[in-house]
């Protein structure tokens, strides 16, 4: 076994999803047990009860499966075990793990669904991008991703936070078959070193959010709603996350951007999907933008202080970052054009679907064969001048970064305040290639508040 985490080797114990609070591989191991169906008719379930044929079949194969949950394991553990389990993982020159994310390398929204409850049906904005889904249809996807997930040989949990604000902290649970989305989600979470020790938690990690990858595992294109094998499904009401169909790791990320635009205007805070940086006298400026119009880049300003490169919330006290890491695109990446970032390639780090040579181990940042969304993902301590606590005062400057496909707009214009509102609600860009699937060239889109 790799050291540098917690593991078991065991029969699944029993109970369902309502389970007590238990440490973390007891709890993961409930989880893995399953959900209960409804009950039967009790005429039915009476007889069943005095059959004898129940006592030779109350048994089930799943809890008799022999599986390894690696729990909360190191970044170089959770390199060996990327290294030794997936064949296409190599070690760079520059020691950051390089993979491949399947037949997927961008997001991909068109199956991305909510399921409509109750608790969140009347704060949901439904349309196309927020597609409904059952319950029903919701629970048989999650019953597949545990189903595939008691197949693997070895299944890893990452627990962490979202959030650097201890006030709009969330726990987040991610439990997922591949070494390397665990170590992307280790990067991108807030891990508990990270935080000053006087926020430190002590006792049981209970998550208020919990993922669910089975992503090298379709859905079934039978269930209601279904369009494609592929499907990225929210339960707020459950507060779960279930992903079939992507190996993307940026599904992950994505799903938490989702979680805070739903919950933060709910407690009266803006969620911001902007990077943040600060001067030297705490002066914040926020650069809004949707994926690849610059938030990374701009903000890696080695003469300013690093919150964040992407997820913040703007609250009565200030700004915070959502994150514990940055998720750069890559194409073009140099250590002239982009120093800190071109730095943060090392050890630790995750590169997705970059060309290397597999000689020399040297990356071509050029070479968009695969996709033009080659990413790496790193934690933020990488950067040199990122900030810890990654806080910040309220903006003095707001930047809305804006990939003008069709020459609408000037280079750069300074807005008055009503400009502002006005172009914050429209949120006129333009998806830019290779961030979601189909997307290969920019398509002009309103994304309203970003």
């Amino acid at each position: 076994p790799s050291p540098g985490a917690s593991r078991v080797s065991s029969p699944q114990s029993s109970g369902g999803v309502h389970a007590p609070v238990q440490m973390p591989l007891t709890s993961v191991q409930s989880l893995l047990a399953g959900s209960t169906p409804s009950k039967v008719d009790p005429v039915v379930e009476a007889f069943n009860k005095n059959s004898r044929s129940a006592k030779f079949s109350a048994k089930e194969d799943i809890n008799e499966k022999q599986q390894e949950i690696v729990v909360n394991a190191c970044s170089a553990a959770l390199v060996q075990e990327a290294l030794n389990t997936m064949p296409d993982s190599y070690l760079a020159d520059s020691g950051a793990l390089v993979v491949r994310s399947g037949a997927k390398t961008g997001r991909s929204p068109k199956d991305k669904r909510v399921v409509a409850e109750p608790g969140s049906e009347d704060n949901v904005w439904w349309g196309r991008v927020n597609i409904k889904m059952t319950e029903p249809a919701f629970m048989i996807n999650r019953e597949r991703a545990i189903d595939y997930l008691n197949t693997r040989k070895s299944v890893y949990v990452i627990d962490g936070y979202a959030g650097w604000d201890p006030a709009y902290r969330v726990r987040v649970r991610v439990v997922c078959a591949l070494a390397y989305h665990a170590l992307f989600m280790r990067n991108m979470l807030v891990m508990p070193e990270e935080l000053p020790e006087d926020e430190r938690e002590e006792g049981d990690f209970v998550p208020d959010f919990t993922i669910l990858n089975a992503g090298g595992f379709p859905a079934n294109r039978y269930v209601e709603g279904m369009t494609s094998s592929c499907s990225v499904d929210l339960h707020l009401g459950r507060m779960e996350m279930v992903i079939l169909g992507t190996q993307y790791a940026g599904e992950m990320k994505k799903g938490i951007l989702t979680l805070v635009m739903y919950t933060m205007p709910l407690a009266k805070q803006l969620p911001l999907h902007s990077s943040a940086n600060e001067d030297a006298d705490g002066n914040v400026t926020l650069f809004f933008g949707l994926s690849g119009t610059g938030k990374t880049t701009l903000s890696a300003d080695p003469r300013r202080n690093l919150i964040g490169d992407d997820e913040h919330v703007w609250t009565d006290r200030g700004v915070f970052n959502v994150e514990g890491g940055c998720y750069a695109k890559c194409v073009g990446l140099s250590a002239e054009k982009e120093p800190e970032i071109f730095g943060a390639v090392r050890f630790g780090s995750v590169l997705e679907n970059v060309i290397m040579d597999l000689d020399a181990r040297s990356v071509d940042y050029d070479d968009i064969s695969v996709t033009e969304n080659t990413r790496c993902a790193y934690p933020l301590s990488y950067i040199p001048n990122a900030k810890s606590p990654a806080v910040g005062g309220h903006p003095k400057n707001v930047v809305l970064l804006t990939c003008d496909g069709y020459g609408v707009l000037p280079p750069i214009s300074k807005l008055t305040p009503d400009q502002v509102i006005y172009h914050f609600i429209a949120g006129y860009t333009s998806k830019m290639a290779g961030t979601e699937e189909g997307i290969t060239k920019p398509v002009a889109a309103f994304s309203a508040c970003y």
